[in-house]
């Protein structure tokens, strides 16, 4: 891509702060609604807050790394930054939509990069009824949570409740229980992208279950959630030449 007109967004982080007075001491700054691109400085939850933020912009988002997790950026260099954008590869993904619906009836929704997931809130299991595109598939399922995962956000928290890694042009999202008690060896499925999945809560009252997108603003007491892509919302995410989210996705499997 070529670009001249920079964004610069930082964390709190006391090295993505310097990281923003250096940069824009050396290519200065302008504002979101006059950039061609946004750098994103912090890691990879600043990452995520940065794609929501601008996703009704449709401008791509380089990261550089300035915190302790960084798979959705690139290293922190401060040198030829307008070379290393103008060579950047592009990879293009769409959100999850959740649409949770509480034990009081109020709706919520919310969009998901990485993954929608629903976690016990009290001392006991969660016991779930899980249906894709309108067909009970498990009448229950009892566990401490479950999530849907996108294939950008496969080695996250789907990756740590030892969900499957997906190569990032897969049309499929991962369903993937979190320390699944009945059916005790159950660990999940692979879900066409176009699928909606739906998770309802049985005995909510008893076994509360809270859900939440990307880990922000979550929603206690949910009776049911239903989850699926959506397409109409496309975040751009800019890497370095040969270190793109396919070749992390492969790597991060024989690491």
């Amino acid at each position: 891509m070529t670009t001249s007109r920079i964004a610069f967004m930082a964390s709190g982080a006391p090295a993505a702060t310097e990281a923003l007075r250096v940069l824009t001491a050396r290519y200065g700054q302008v504002a979101l609604e006059s950039a061609d691109v946004v750098v994103a400085l912090g890691g990879d939850g600043f990452m995520l807050q940065t794609l929501h933020e601008t996703q009704r912009m449709a401008l791509p988002v380089y990261g550089m790394n300035c915190g302790t997790i960084g798979f959705l950026m690139n290293a922190y260099q401060p040198g030829d930054l307008p070379a290393r954008l103008a060579a950047a590869e592009e990879a293009v993904i769409n959100p999850l939509r959740m649409r949770a619906v509480d034990v009081d009836g109020a709706v919520h929704e919310a969009l998901a990069i990485n993954e929608v997931s629903l976690l016990r809130a009290g001392p006991q299991a969660a016991k779930l009824r899980v249906s894709v595109d309108g067909r009970v598939r498990m009448d229950e399922l009892v566990c401490d949570g479950a999530l849907v995962a996108t294939p950008a956000g496969s080695t996250a928290y789907n990756y740590s409740a030892h969900g499957p890694i997906l190569p990032i042009g897969a049309d499929v999202l991962a369903l993937t229980a979190m320390a699944a008690f009945r059916p005790r060896r159950w660990r999940g499925a692979l879900i066409p992208k176009g699928a909606v999945v739906r998770f309802e809560v049985l005995e909510a009252e008893k076994r509360p279950v809270m859900a939440d997108a990307d880990s922000r603003g979550s929603v206690r007491g949910v009776a049911s959630v239903e989850v699926q892509s959506e397409p109409g919302v496309r975040h751009r995410i800019l890497f370095d030449p040969g270190h793109g989210l396919e070749e992390r996705l492969i790597n991060e499997q024989f690491v």
